[in-house]
C-alpha cells in the first residue's frame, strides 16, 4: 500500500470528494505525509498501532495513507461500541495514539486505553481531535513534509496495515490482522475483476473501520488511482445515498448487510436513474433486493462472499443461480457435525430446498495463506484453523452443480422438533412480503424443549401488521419448510443494527418477547398471528425459566 500512496503524490487529478469539497491526489498525499510525520514524532517502542474513532471522513483517509507511509497499523474503533467494550477494543490492541473527532470524542472521554495512551482527555498529547482547532494546528506544524522523505524504507508487503475488528454480532469482536500486501492484493483483484480504472469514482458507503470499506472500496480505489467519494453525513444514510452518488458522479459503491433493503424502502423518485453508477459490490443482500435494485436504479449488483479473516472468497459467475453465492476454490467443503461432507442440496421444481437439514453445514476452506491470524488471540486462531483448514464460522449448502448458498452464521442454527435448519433461508422468504423492509430470524426457547422460531420485522413506513394476512402469505410460500414458520413475530420501528447494517441478533435473542415492541404469536402452525399479551409473556417466562 505504501507504493500505491507514493505513486499518487504528483497526481493533480481529483482524488477525494467529500462534504468539504474536492481534493487532488497530490493534496491527499501531502496531508497524509503531515500526519505521518506527526505519528513518527509520537512513536513509542512496541507495536506501532494508531487507533481511529472517526466517521467516514477525509481525516480517516489521510490516516490510512499516513499509516501506509510509515508502516503503522490503523486500529479502527467501532463507533457503535460504548464504554468498557470500546475501551477493551483499543487497549487490547496496544494502541499508541488515538485520532477522533468532536462528535465521537465523548465516547472515549475519560476512558483508559492502556499504558501508552492512558486516560483520554482533551489535553492528552497522544489524543488528537482532528476537527478541532488544536488538532489542525498540530498537523499544520508538519505541513510541507515530503511523502518520500517520511516513507519508511523497511515497509514490506508483510508489514501490518491494520487490525480489523469482526462485527461482534455474536460475541466480543476479535482483531483480525491485515498486512499491506494482503490489502493491496485484494484491491488489485477487485480492480481487475470489474474493469475499474482511474476515471472511476468510488462511493464509500460503509464505515472505514470495517473490512468491506477497506477491501472493497479504499484499496481498489488506491490500486486503480480512482477518486474516493465520501458520504455527506459521514456514514451510510438511505435518504442521502442517491443525492450523494449523483453529486459525486460516483460510478461504483460498496455495501455490506442490509443497505439495499433500506434504500429500496425510500419512495421512488424521478432521480432514481440520474446517477452514473456502473456497479454496486458487497455481500449479504438478498436475491430479491438485488433484483429490485437493478430494476429500479438500473445499476448492476454483484453480491460476493469473503470473510474479514481472508480465509475464503466465493465468486459469482454468469451462470450462478440467483439465490447462490457462487463458486469457491477447489477443496472448499460443507461439513456436518462429525466433519463429514454434507450431501448436496436437492430442490423441487419450485426451487424449494428439500433436504436442508442434511445439506446444511459448516463452510470450510482448504489451507491457504490469506488468514493472517487474530491479534493476541491464539485460542481464536486455533478455532479457525482446526485440522489445518479454515473454518469460516458460516453455514452453507451446495447444489449438484457446485454452487454454494449462504445459510447464516454458525450461531444461526435452530432446532425445532428435532429438525436442524439455518435462519438465512427463512429470512429470505419473510422479506418477500411487500411490507417487510428487513427481517431477522433467531431461536428462542420452546415452552417444552428445544427451540421456537422468532422473527423481528421492520415494516415499510405506514404498513400495519395483519396477522391473518401474514399467515396466508406464509402458506403461499412453496419453499417454506414445515418447521420454519415463526411462532413469534416482533414488529420493530427499526431493527438494532451494527454500523454496517448487520442485525444484532444477540440483543434480539436476549430480549425475545420481553419488549415494549408489538409481538404477535401463532397458537399453532396453521393459526393466524394474534397479539402477544402481558399474560402470555408472564406465563411463557415461567415455563421456559432460565433457558431464556
Amino acid at each position: 500500500m505504501q507504493e500505491r500512496v507514493l505513486s499518487l503524490s504528483g497526481d493533480t487529478r481529483v482524488g477525494l470528494i467529500g462534504p468539504r469539497g474536492e481534493v487532488t491526489h497530490a493534496e491527499v498525499v501531502a496531508r497524509a505525509a503531515a500526519r505521518a510525520a506527526w505519528m513518527l514524532s509520537q512513536r513509542l517502542d512496541g507495536p506501532f498501532h494508531v487507533a481511529t474513532l472517526l466517521d467516514v471522513s477525509d481525516e480517516y483517509v489521510y490516516a490510512l495513507d499516513a499509516a501506509a507511509l510509515v508502516g503503522a497499523a490503523i486500529v479502527g474503533g467501532n463507533s457503535t461500541h460504548r464504554g468498557a467494550d470500546l475501551a477493551r477494543d483499543l487497549s487490547h490492541t496496544d494502541c499508541q495514539l488515538l485520532l477522533t473527532n468532536e462528535a465521537l470524542f465523548p465516547l472515549v472521554d475519560g476512558l483508559s486505553l492502556g499504558h501508552a495512551i492512558g486516560t483520554v482527555s482533551r489535553t492528552n498529547p497522544r489524543v488528537i481531535i482532528v476537527d478541532s482547532e488544536a488538532g489542525q494546528a498540530t498537523f499544520a506544524a508538519f505541513d510541507g513534509t515530503s511523502p518520500h522523505d517520511v516513507a519508511d524504507s523497511s515497509v514490506t508487503p508483510a508489514t501490518l496495515a491494520g487490525l480489523i475488528f469482526t462485527s461482534g454480532t455474536s460475541g466480543a469482536p476479535k482483531a483480525v490482522k491485515c498486512s499491506q500486501g494482503r490489502l493491496a492484493m485484494i484491491g488489485g483483484i477487485m480492480g481487475q475483476m470489474f474493469g475499474l480504472g482511474q476515471d472511476d469514482v468510488f462511493y464509500c458507503s460503509m464505515p472505514l473501520f470495517h473490512s468491506n470499506a477497506l477491501m472493497a472500496c479504499y484499496s481498489p480505489c488506491r490500486g486503480v488511482k480512482g477518486a474516493l467519494a465520501l458520504p455527506s453525513q459521514g456514514r451510510f444514510s438511505a435518504s442521502n445515498f442517491l443525492p450523494d452518488v449523483i453529486a459525486s458522479s460516483a460510478t461504483f459503491f460498496n455495501y455490506v448487510g442490509k443497505p439495499l433493503a433500506f434504500i429500496l424502502a425510500s419512495p421512488p423518485s424521478e432521480d432514481d436513474r440520474r446517477h452514473q453508477l456502473k456497479l454496486g459490490f458487497g455481500n449479504e443482500a438478498s436475491a430479491d433486493d438485488r433484483l429490485r435494485f437493478v430494476e429500479r436504479f438500473g445499476c448492476p449488483i454483484v453480491d460476493g462472499y469473503g470473510s474479514t479473516e481472508g480465509g475464503l472468497s466465493v465468486t459469482r459467475t454468469p451462470d450462478t443461480p440467483s439465490g447462490a453465492l457462487g463458486v469457491a476454490p477447489e477443496g472448499t467443503s460443507v461439513l456436518d457435525e462429525d466433519g463429514k461432507e454434507c450431501p448436496r442440496a436437492v430442490f423441487d421444481a419450485d426451487g424449494k430446498l428439500l433436504n436442508g437439514e442434511e445439506a446444511t453445514g459448516a463452510l470450510v476452506s482448504p489451507p491457504n495463506s490469506s488468514f493472517e491470524g487474530y491479534y493476541k488471540n491464539p485460542e481464536a486462531d486455533a478455532a479457525r484453523m482446526q485440522g489445518g483448514r479454515f473454518h469460516t464460522g458460516d453455514l452453507a449448502y451446495r447444489d449438484e452443480a457446485g454452487f454454494f448458498y449462504f445459510a447464516g452464521r454458525d450461531f444461526d442454527w435452530l432446532r425445532v422438533d428435532g429438525e436442524n435448519f439455518a435462519s438465512a433461508p427463512v429470512e429470505a422468504i419473510l422479506t418477500r412480503h411487500p411490507d417487510v423492509v428487513v427481517g431477522a430470524v433467531f431461536a428462542v426457547p420452546d415452552r417444552v424443549i428445544g427451540d421456537a422460531v422468532m422473527a423481528a420485522l421492520e415494516l415499510r413506513p405506514g404498513a400495519v401488521f395483519d396477522g391473518a394476512a401474514f399467515r396466508a402469505f406464509l402458506n403461499a410460500q412453496a419453499d417454506l419448510g414445515t418447521k420454519w414458520a415463526p411462532t413469534y413475530i416482533r414488529i420493530c420501528a427499526a431493527l438494532p443494527i451494527t454500523a454496517t447494517t448487520k442485525v444484532l441478533k444477540q440483543s434480539l435473542r436476549a430480549e425475545a418477547w420481553n419488549t415494549s415492541d408489538p409481538v404477535f404469536f401463532a397458537p399453532s402452525r396453521t393459526d393466524s398471528y394474534v397479539p402477544f399479551e402481558s399474560s402470555h409473556r408472564d406465563e411463557l417466562n415461567t415455563a421456559v425459566g432460565d433457558r431464556l
